[in-house]
């Protein structure tokens, strides 16, 4: 009997992982999960040797971008629009570390910059004017400069 809840646990939590978000870090078949949690149609897939652009764009004029390594993972993501995207959708694992550097360096309003060896984030905008970008330092893929993601 205990074999069997083993078991099931196991298939239970290996489903739970395939079914994860697309995500700072996750690999390039996540982005699917993201376009239908944003409801959006992939506007295009740009690829190039040093990355492909999955371009989505949400039914509210949101567009985000997920930047993608040669070996399949989510290096960076980008994103302006309207209203903020669901952050913790497009940084998944990263969210706790987003938070907790978000709280130490908020003042009040403005811009927000978040450069740390693990994480960097630079979000602004106002109302129906939002843009950012995000990305992990040890994933972007070598000859890939960081003024590219946008």
């Amino acid at each position: 009997m205990k074999t069997g809840i083993s078991g099931l646990i196991i298939a239970v939590l290996l489903l739970a992982t395939s079914q994860a978000m697309a995500e700072l870090g996750g690999d390039a078949a996540s982005v699917e999960t993201d376009r239908a949690h944003m409801k959006a149609a992939v506007a295009r897939a740009l690829p190039s040797q040093k990355y492909t652009v999955h371009e989505l764009q949400g039914t509210g004029g949101q567009v985000i971008r997920e930047y993608v390594s040669p070996a399949g993972t989510v290096f960076a993501v980008a994103w302006n629009g309207p209203q903020m995207p669901d952050l913790r959708q497009l940084f998944g694992a990263y969210f706790g570390v987003y938070q907790q550097a978000a709280k130490a360096k908020r003042s009040g309003r403005g811009p927000l910059h978040i450069d740390q060896s693990d994480l960097v984030v630079h979000s602004g905008g106002h109302m129906r004017a939002f843009s950012g970008v995000a990305y992990v330092p040890q994933l972007v893929p070598q000859d890939v400069a960081i003024g590219e993601i946008k």
